[in-house]
Formats: C-alpha cells, structure tokens, sequence
C-alpha cells in the first residue's frame, strides 16, 4: 500500500466513524471509540507480532500538505459536532453521549493535535494559520508560539516547561506546563516584537485570546450553557493529551550545561521515540520526535527513527495511559532513564523532591 494511502487510512477513518457516531450514534459511535483506542492499540501489537517494520520514510508530495489541510479544515465541523451531540441537539442517548466525549476527544487530542503540531512548522502561512486555528478551537492558541520558540529551543533544560522531570508526576507536570507555557510563549513574543520595533497590538496573544473567546461565545450562542460546557471540557480533554505527549515524550531527559552556561546541542538522545506502526501513521509519525527536534522543518512523513536514541517499551497511546499512574510510571521508566544516564554524562532533568512526587 502507498504510504500516501496509508496515513490518509489510519486518520480518516476514525474521522467518517466520527460523523457518523455524532449524528447517529449507536454501533458508530462505539466503532470510533474502539478505533481510537482498543483496535489501535492491538493492531500495534500485532504487527509487531508479525515483525512488521516501521513505515519507511517517504518524499513527501503534494499529498502531505494536502492530507493536512483536510484533517484541519475538517476539525471544526467535527467540533461543531462533537459539541452539538454532547448537548443532546442530534438526539443521542445518554451513553452515547458519554462515548461521544471520549471518541471525539481523542480524536481532538491524538490527530487534530499532532496535525496542528506539524502544520504550525511548515513555512506557507495558510498552513501554519490552520494549525494555529486548530489550537485556538481547542483553547490552547499560545502552544503556536510556545511550542517552536520556547520548546524547540530550551528542550531537555529546566527553561523548557513542557520537558518532564524525573519523578515528576504527569497531573504536577500539566498544570505548571500549562501556565508555563503560556508565559514563556508571551515573553518571546514580547521579546521578538521589541526586538523588531513592533507593536504591541501585533502581539498573536492578542488573536489566541479573542479567538477562543469568540469561538466559545459562537458555542453558548448556537447551543446554550450546555454548548459551553461541552465545548470547554472536549478542550481540556485534547489539551491534556496533548501534554500527556509532553510529558512522555521529554520525561526525565537533560541536556548538560557547558561550562560557557550554554546548553549542549539537541540531539537524538533528548526525545523518546516509538517504533510502532499504526499509533504512528493515525499521528502523522509524532512519535518520531527526535527526528522532529533535530529537523523541526521536515514534513512528517520524511521522519526517521534514529539508530540509537531512547525508545518506548509501548506505543505512545498506551504510555500516555500508564502516565496516569504515576508509581507504576516510574517503575517503569525510571530504570531506562538510569540505563541512558550511565551512557551518558548528561544528568537527567531536574529531580523533583520526593515528598512533593509522594503527594502527586
């Protein structure tokens, strides 16, 4: 099968099963959510199993941005619906509705969310205005300046606050990743204005904010209280996931400061990686993130797995899973951090005290 089919495949379909669920609920609904989690999770398994090899690089054509802009611009009608079917307005029972949230959240969370991620680095401006678009839906439009100017440049070092510590628990890690994030986005922005003689008003925080606002009144006016509720939590729900992969994909990794106080260079060792084939496909190779931080501009589908670099005993899903719990979390993780630490002269990223992980 053409790697151009094979993406299009593992992200659209939970798509169709979406719109399908959200208006008719019953078996549809329930097929998105197992698709989403039970059949993505087994077929990883399987093909492993198998000994399938990850899915080889590809030059990506027109069809990269293409598959792209379609997950976008589809994003917001599917939230419209995911919203108009959890206030009740397409007539789903109560179950269905419970199931709504979960399916159309995990879809927000794992394919609009990595799709953002990708187009919010590609250099055409309508591009990287739909993936700014994306995340300002999903109350979360300051990631589009935090994530390639803060991020990308403090990976790995306590100035990044979305690099997990060790012993850090993923519920301590959202909260001061969240606000983190969003003031260090703003102090960029900030910097980079005054740098350029800008002003203020030119500041995106400015689009972040009125943009969410507006999109949340547009939620209230067409469906109530209930809209808004609706709205907000599917919000969360994908904002959490998208620092869950934070959280993962960073947890415990630190680059050493040279003795001018400079960082050493991002490298392959700063990222987890996972090799698994089909989580990776639904989220356009994400979990090719060393590769990402290395070559922030290279289109998904030319991401390589680095010889080498960290990698997860799970697809990412599934770690994201185990990260809820946080002693069985450490259990696991903590000794591979250890294993790549005695490699490696750098220490891993500020241990948190005990006593506060003890309380996470």
């Amino acid at each position: 099968m053409p790697t151009a089919a094979k993406f299009a495949l593992a992200t659209l379909m939970p798509l169709a099963l979406l719109v399908l669920g959200g208006l008719l609920g019953g078996v549809w609904i329930g097929a998105a959510l197992v698709y989403l989690t039970l059949f993505s999770a087994l077929l990883d398994q399987v093909l492993r199993y198998l000994g399938a090899a990850p899915t080889p690089t590809a030059t990506p054509g027109r069809w990269a941005d293409a598959l792209s802009a379609t997950l976008a611009l589809a994003h917001f009608p599917l939230l419209g619906l995911g919203i108009a079917a959890l206030t009740g307005a397409t007539g789903l029972q109560a179950w269905e509705r419970i199931a709504t949230f979960f399916a159309f959240g995990l879809f927000f969370g794992q394919v609009s969310n990595s799709n953002a991620h990708e187009l919010i680095h590609r250099s055409a401006r309508p591009l990287r205005a739909l993936g700014r678009w994306v995340y300002i839906s999903l109350l979360f439009g300051h990631h589009a300046s935090a994530h390639p100017k803060v991020h990308h440049r403090y990976v790995a070092t306590p100035d990044d606050p979305n690099s997990a510590r060790l012993n850090e628990s993923y519920y301590r890690f959202a909260a001061r990743a969240w606000v983190g994030s969003f003031r260090a986005g703003l102090a960029a922005e900030r910097e980079m204005l005054a740098r350029g003689g800008k002003p203020a008003l030119a500041n995106p925080y400015i689009e972040y904010i009125a943009g969410a606002i507006a999109l949340l009144a547009l939620s209230a006016l067409a469906f109530g209280p209930a809209g808004l509720a609706a709205h907000i939590g599917l919000a969360a729900y994908a904002t959490a996931q998208l620092l869950m992969s934070d959280y993962v994909q960073h947890y415990g990794l630190r680059r050493a400061r040279q003795a001018d106080g400079r960082y050493t260079p991002v490298s392959d060792a700063h990222s987890w990686n996972a090799p698994h084939v089909f989580s990776s496909l639904m989220m356009l190779h994400a979990p090719r993130h060393s590769d990402h931080h290395a070559h922030p501009s290279t289109r998904y589908p030319s991401l390589t797995l680095p010889g080498g670099a960290p990698m997860l005993p799970a697809p990412l899903p599934a770690m994201a899973t185990l990260a809820l719990l946080p002693r069985t979390w450490r259990r696991v993780m903590n000794p591979r951090v250890a294993r790549l630490t005695a490699k490696s002269p750098e220490p891993p990223a500020n241990p948190a005290p005990e006593g506060q992980i003890a309380r996470a």
